[in-house]
């Protein structure tokens, strides 16, 4: 059975030092340059025009910058930020709570907006149209439904999952951005970044070591890195080197291409209970004792990205290149 609750390379835990290494302009937030590159004209329009901006969608798997790119966002238009997370929405009055208190052209942040209750989802679609928000007072024969103008703002939602978007609520963003992995060159320019900011010097190898270990994650690689600095400062090192790494990655059991245990039991369990698949994610989910979220959010993307496990509408089955690099025959 396995236990992703407390796993190191979970890209969902929260960094403790985010706050103090996060990038606060579009400049400094290193990698997908298409992406810096359009919605730097979508803010410097909004701007010029004295508009709130269009709202923007953000998506892809966790720790890849979205929470980042919020907060960029708000800096660059000069506004205030405000966030929240759509598990904290319960009822219309919570949403209403938010809405209320913003000042014209202010970024409004909701995480895992997937989660969304439906109820809630329906207030946001006037505040998104037409900065109106219908609200019901009371219930019964008695209710009636009131109509409070809101200030111009600008709605940044993230998510993981697309898929559980409503459509009309996915048609109410006008910019829709996804992020993708990052390549050990980009990973390896923001863990050189970090270790500045943290006072901790690696060299250029150990850097390219840790990025190829970090999943094209950055949140996993600041976790990495200030692993790394603990492992130097243990043995008296002036600096993080290529055998800091080895030592490192060693004993967190994680490998060089980025995968743990979790990853390798996930796919040593296709090789053996499914002769290495085709198999369905439901039976195996029963198989590893995990949520079938858990298994498609957390442990499929990266090992998908890397060639190791494919979907086919029979199921998951391990690739050649899986076998490969677990040092197994087909």
């Amino acid at each position: 059975m396995m236990n992703t609750n407390d796993r190191f390379l979970d890209p969902n835990i929260p960094d403790d030092l985010a706050a103090s290494i996060r990038p606060k302009t579009l400049g400094d937030f290193i990698g997908h340059d298409s992406l810096k590159q359009n919605l730097s004209v979508f803010i410097s329009g909004a701007r010029s025009r004295g508009e709130a901006m269009d709202h923007v969608l953000l998506y892809g798997p966790p720790g890849l910058g979205k929470t980042t790119l919020a907060h960029i966002v708000a800096n660059e238009l000069g506004t205030n930020f405000r966030a929240t997370a759509a598990p904290m929405l319960t009822k219309q009055g919570d949403l209403a709570a938010i809405l209320t208190s913003l000042e014209p052209m202010d970024v409004l942040f909701i995480d895992e907006i997937h989660r969304l209750p439906t109820a809630i989802e329906e207030v946001l679609y006037s505040a998104m149209e037409d900065f109106k928000l219908d609200i019901m007072l009371g219930e019964g024969p008695s209710a009636k439904s009131v109509r409070i103008d809101l200030p111009p703002f600008t709605l940044v939602g993230a998510t993981t999952r697309t898929g559980l978007l409503s459509n009309p609520l996915r048609d109410r963003f006008g910019i829709d951005l996804r992020l993708t992995f990052y390549s050990p060159a980009d990973l390896a320019q923001i863990i050189r970044r970090s270790a500045g900011i943290l006072g901790t010097s690696i060299d250029a190898d150990a850097a390219l070591a840790l990025a190829g270990a970090a999943r094209g994650t950055p949140r996993i690689a600041n976790r990495l890195l200030k692993r790394a600095r603990d492992f130097a400062a243990a043995t008296g090192a002036p600096q993080i080197t290529a055998d800091t790494i080895k030592t490192t990655l060693f004993q967190l059991h994680v490998d060089g291409r980025g995968l743990d245990e979790i990853d390798r039991e996930y796919m040593n369990a296709i090789i053996r209970h499914y002769a290495g698949g085709p198999v369905g994610v439901d039976n195996l989910a029963a198989a590893l004792s995990e949520p079938t979220d858990t298994i498609e959010d957390v442990i499929e993307p990266y090992l998908m990205q890397l060639g190791f496990v494919q979907r086919t509408p029979r199921g998951r089955i391990i690739t050649d290149a899986g076998y490969k690099h677990l040092g197994l025959e087909k």
